[in-house]
């Protein structure tokens, strides 16, 4: 699960880093080590309890200038390192994210290759937002963040449009081995303390390339959503709506409140499957308490409540499941 806060802090050090990287050309390093104690439950079924590697990774940025006003850049982030057991970190690691691309104030931004998929970044932003995120439910689109051509404008006043194609050629196994060029188109508002996205995607390519539940879904039908956030110094809150003919509707809210070196968040999300899938509902309440340790440390508690019609969590009688998750993260 990507992890915003982590996402953030990396950004940060590595513009901090950014002169004596430009100074030798070499590029910016920078990584994370995450560890979660989780404990999940299922009602009238089965409950667990591990300590994982919640998602270390290492990676590599960097950007030059190309001419005044325009600059090159590329980044590359490895995962899987599985930081929890020595015995499964020998050939585990895989990509998480390689892209290059260009970059200027009057130009925009263009980049190629893996990364967020934006209707990713500008909508399905709470189910991103959790560390763990065992029961948070987030959107059903099946455009992943392979194979990605992506563009944002520059800002218009505070307004950003963005496309994004993904291109499956002949014997591409993400896409099943058959040509497809699925799409997505973003709008992006922001002023002052208030954002409005807007985002599309077309579900063209095929579902191995799925960012959420949409995977377990067969529709080819458009997904469209919606999201208002707006900040107040130490508050914020956010509603998302995500909607897909013959999938399912997803709502969800949250606010998000700082003090000092700790962050309190809560949540809540509704799906809704819509037509040949049914009327089943689902809905997660998600609670986070995260402490600031350093400028490289965090530590948190995560706690999930989830809840909908009998037999969503696979017990025929039953509705409801709950996960508490208790982690730390060190990056640099």
């Amino acid at each position: 699960m990507k992890k915003t806060l982590i996402a953030s802090a990396i950004a940060a050090a590595t513009i901090s880093g950014t002169a004596l990287a430009q100074e030798s050309n070499l590029p910016t390093v920078y990584g994370n080590i995450q560890y979660a104690l989780t404990y999940n439950n299922v009602d009238g079924g089965n409950s667990s309890i591990a300590h994982n590697d919640n998602g270390s990774t290492i990676g590599f940025t960097h950007e030059h200038a190309i001419n005044p006003g325009l600059t090159g850049f590329m980044k590359i982030e490895l995962d899987g390192i599985d930081a929890d057991d020595k015995s499964k970190g020998r050939g585990r690691i895989k990509l998480d994210e390689a892209y290059i691309g260009i970059k200027g104030d009057n130009f925009g931004q263009l980049w190629v290759g893996s990364d967020d998929s934006l209707y990713e970044m500008a909508v399905d932003r709470i189910v991103n937002y959790y560390e763990v995120a065992s029961l948070n439910i987030g959107g059903s689109y099946t455009t992943g963040e392979g194979d990605l051509i992506q563009y944002m404008t520059p800002s218009f006043g505070g307004l950003k449009l963005g496309a994004a194609v993904q291109i499956n050629g002949d014997g591409d196994s993400q896409s099943g081995g058959k040509k497809s060029y699925p799409y997505q188109l973003a709008a992006i508002y922001s002023v002052d303390a208030l954002t409005l996205a807007f985002a599309m995607d077309s579900n063209d390519g095929a579902t191995g390339y799925s960012s959420g539940a949409a995977e377990t879904i067969k529709s080819n039908e458009n997904t469209y959503g919606l999201r208002a956030a707006y900040s107040m110094d130490a508050l914020g809150v956010s509603l998302e709506y995500q909607t897909r003919k013959d999938a399912y509707d997803v709502v969800g809210v949250q606010g998000t409140y700082t003090l000092g070196k700790n962050v309190f968040a809560l949540s809540y999300e509704m799906a809704e499957a819509d037509g040949k899938n049914g009327d089943a509902k689902i809905d997660t309440i998600a609670l986070q308490a995260l402490h600031n340790v350093s400028d490289n440390l965090y530590v948190y508690v995560e706690g999930y409540l989830g809840g909908g019609d009998d037999g969503v969590y696979g017990v025929a009688d039953k509705s409801e499941a709950s996960s508490v998750s208790v982690g730390g993260t060190y990056y640099f």
